[in-house]
């Protein structure tokens, strides 16, 4: 396994694997790896004949300065993940190695930005615009791999794909969740909680679970309040969102379409904030 932390490195192995006539697999993470992110590793080995995989945290994507401090770093203990895994390369840039100036553009996501996550953290899809624009120019990758937990991101990722990077040819592809073996939803973040947090995060997949296991009982109204009811009976969750919106265009919706509807929520632990979402099939 090769490690770099520059540009120029990277472009040198990633020329000698094209110039081979090899295909490449590409995981951008922010670090403070779990199982969920060696999934992703795991299925580009799959598809791939070399995986690139990125850590670091992007400061453009924050809309908070203490959640950005706060945020997991263990690099060591990243590394020794990445080689139980089909990870060939791990690109460590520095901040000033992605930023050497400011990065002013902006991106227009036609409205998928301006919901959920987008209404809640301002300029957040922006800045993971910048740096996934940044890395994929970098990487230039056959196939790049996301997860589902982050739903809106991903559906984000497409669009700037499709709209922005189409000379790339880069085919994005979404991977499931993975879930400890109470139901949460992997993320970095639960390393932040506490032990009577951590139990506490179990009743958020457990709540959204059930009513998507019964839905059809419900309207989207009276899911919505069913949902937030429950998951705020817990005094140390606060749900700042929940929200049932169409696959594609991330709208609200009214009706349920089966296989096209997914419910989302944003839950505060704390001061832990944590996503989730289960599909409507």
């Amino acid at each position: 396994m090769i490690i770099t932390r520059t540009k120029k490195d990277l472009k040198r192995y990633l020329k000698l694997i094209k110039d081979a006539g090899k295909t490449t697999g590409f995981v951008p993470t922010m670090g403070a790896l779990h199982k969920g992110h060696l999934s992703l590793t795991e299925c580009s080995g799959k598809d791939n004949d070399f995986t690139v995989v990125s850590i670091f945290v992007n400061p453009t994507q924050f809309n908070n300065k203490d959640d950005l401090k706060r945020y997991p770093r263990d690099e060591e203990k990243d590394l020794a993940l990445l080689l139980s895994v089909s990870c060939d390369i791990v690109f460590i840039p520095s901040v000033e190695e992605m930023y050497p100036e400011e990065d002013k553009r902006t991106f227009d996501f036609n409205g998928l930005d301006e919901v959920m996550e987008g209404k809640y953290r301002k300029g957040h899809f922006n800045g993971v615009a910048q740096v996934v624009s940044k890395l994929f120019e970098i990487v230039k990758p056959d196939r790049a791999y996301f997860g589902r937990k982050d739903f809106q991101q991903a559906a984000i990722i497409k669009y700037l794909t499709d709209n922005y990077l189409s000379d790339l040819n880069i085919e994005i592809k979404v991977c499931d969740i993975i879930r400890e073996d109470d139901g949460l939803a992997m993320s970095s973040r639960n390393t932040l909680l506490t032990e009577e947090q951590r139990k506490s995060a179990a009743l958020i997949s457990k709540t959204l679970k059930k009513y998507t296991g019964n839905y059809k009982n419900y309207s989207t109204e009276e899911l919505i309040k069913k949902i937030t009811e429950e998951i705020n009976e817990d005094p140390n969750l606060k749900v700042e969102y929940v929200d049932i919106v169409d696959d594609l265009s991330l709208e609200t919706v009214s009706e349920i379409k089966p296989g096209k509807t997914t419910i989302c929520v944003a839950v505060y632990d704390g001061n832990v904030r944590l996503i989730d979402n289960f599909p409507l099939k």
